[in-house]
C-alpha cells in the first residue's frame, strides 16, 4: 500500500505532515512518488487563507475518477470542514493523526520541532485560534530530549516552531533557548514565528548570549499604520515596534530581520499603505512575507467590507517587494 501527503499552509502544517508520514509508515505504508500511484492520499490543509482552501478543490478534482482513498486533515474551519465532508472519504482531526507520533525528518541538515500549538491573540483577520485552539506548550524536557536525539543523528539546524513561539510557557522561552544552546554539538538554532508584544529584554539577551542561535529573526509587523494595527487587534504601535527593532539591533548589530505584512486590509487607505512603505524603507528588512488580504469566515475582519480591489492589492504587494529589493543588503 502506498500513500501520498499533500500539504498546504505554514511550517506547523509541514511538521504535522511529517508526523502523518511516520504514522502511516508504522502501519507498513510506503511513500508514493506520484499522487496518482497512491492507494491513500492525505490532504493536510490550512483554512487561514482562501487560496489554500481553493487549492484543496484542485487536488480533489484531479482524483475525481480515482479509487484512491482520501483523508482531509489539518487546520480546518468548521465551515470548510462541512463543505469538504462530501468530497473526502474521511475528515479527521490533526491531533488524532499525529498525537504521540514521532516526527519524520527527511534530511540530515534541518529539523523542525513544534514546541507549542494554538494562539491566544485573536488578531481580527486570523482563524488560527478557531482551528488550532488556545495555546498549548509541550514540556521543555520532551523538547530538549528530541533536540539531543536529532543532534546525535547529525542534524545541523533546529527550528523551534509555534504560532506565537515566544509566548511558550512551560518554562520561559529564553530559558528554553539557553538549555538547547547548552546541548553539546555543532548546530544552529532558529525560531518562528514571534509576536512583538511578547518579545522580552531577556529574550534579546538570550539571543545575544547563545552562540548557537542564528543571527536571524522573523518579527511580524502586519501594518505600518497605527489605525490599521488597532483594527487588526495587534496590541502595539508602530513606534513600539520600531523601538523594539532598535533595541534588538543595538544588542545584536548583525541580525537579519524579516517580517510578515498584510496589504489591502479592509479600509486601508492609500496614506495608511504609504506609512507601511515608509516603515519598510526605514527598517530595511532582509526579507518580507507579503500577504494580500482575503476575508476568512468566523473572524472579526470578515464583518468589514473587503473594499480594496485585487488589482490594488497586487500593486501594493509589488511596491513593498521593490523596497525590499532595494534595501535588503543595507543592513
Amino acid at each position: 500500500m502506498k500513500y501520498f501527503v499533500v500539504t498546504f499552509g505554514c511550517q506547523m502544517n509541514e511538521a504535522d505532515s511529517k508526523k502523518i508520514a511516520s504514522a502511516l509508515e508504522s502501519k507498513n505504508y510506503k511513500p508514493a512518488l506520484d499522487i496518482n500511484k497512491a492507494n491513500l492520499v492525505v490532504v493536510n490543509m490550512c483554512s487561514v487563507r482562501q487560496s489554500a482552501v481553493d487549492r484543496v478543490y484542485g487536488i480533489i478534482n484531479k482524483l475525481k475518477n480515482s479509487k484512491t482513498k482520501t483523508i482531509l486533515t489539518g487546520c480546518i474551519l468548521k465551515k470548510d470542514r462541512n463543505k469538504f465532508r462530501k468530497l473526502f472519504d474521511e475528515v479527521i482531526n490533526i491531533e488524532d493523526l499525529t498525537q504521540k507520533v514521532e516526527q519524520k525528518h527527511d534530511e540530515k541538515s534541518s529539523a523542525v520541532i513544534p514546541i507549542m500549538t494554538g494562539c491566544n491573540n485573536f488578531c481580527s483577520y486570523c482563524v488560527v485560534p478557531y482551528t488550532r485552539g488556545r495555546e498549548k506548550s509541550r514540556p521543555a524536557k520532551e523538547i530538549i530530549c528530541e533536540v539531543e536525539s536529532l543532534i546525535k543523528r547529525g542534524y545541523k539546524e533546529i527550528w523551534l516552531l509555534g504560532q506565537n513561539v515566544n509566548s511558550y510557557s512551560d518554562i520561559p522561552f529564553p530559558e528554553l533557548l539557553r538549555k538547547i544552546n547548552n546541548i553539546p554539538g555543532k548546530f544552529l538554532i532558529r525560531f518562528t514565528s514571534s509576536h512583538p508584544k511578547d518579545f522580552s529584554d531577556d529574550l534579546i539577551k538570550a539571543m545575544a548570549e547563545c552562540k548557537k542561535v542564528a543571527n536571524y529573526l522573523n518579527l511580524p509587523i502586519q501594518s505600518g499604520d497605527d489605525e490599521v494595527l488597532k483594527k487588526m487587534n495587534r496590541p502595539y504601535t508602530v513606534k513600539q515596534y520600531k523601538d523594539l527593532v532598535k533595541k534588538i539591533r543595538k544588542i545584536i548589530p548583525d541580525i537579519n530581520l524579516s517580517t510578515d505584512v498584510i496589504v489591502g486590509f479592509p479600509g486601508e487607505t492609500e496614506k495608511q499603505f504609504e506609512n507601511t512603505a515608509k516603515l519598510f524603507k526605514e527598517i530595511k528588512f532582509s526579507l518580507a512575507y507579503i500577504n494580500k488580504y482575503s476575508p476568512r469566515y468566523g473572524t472579526v475582519a470578515e464583518k468589514f467590507e473587503d473594499d480594496i480591489s485585487p488589482k490594488e492589492k497586487k500593486h501594493r504587494e509589488k511596491v513593498l517587494e521593490n523596497i525590499i529589493k532595494e534595501t535588503k543588503y543595507e543592513k
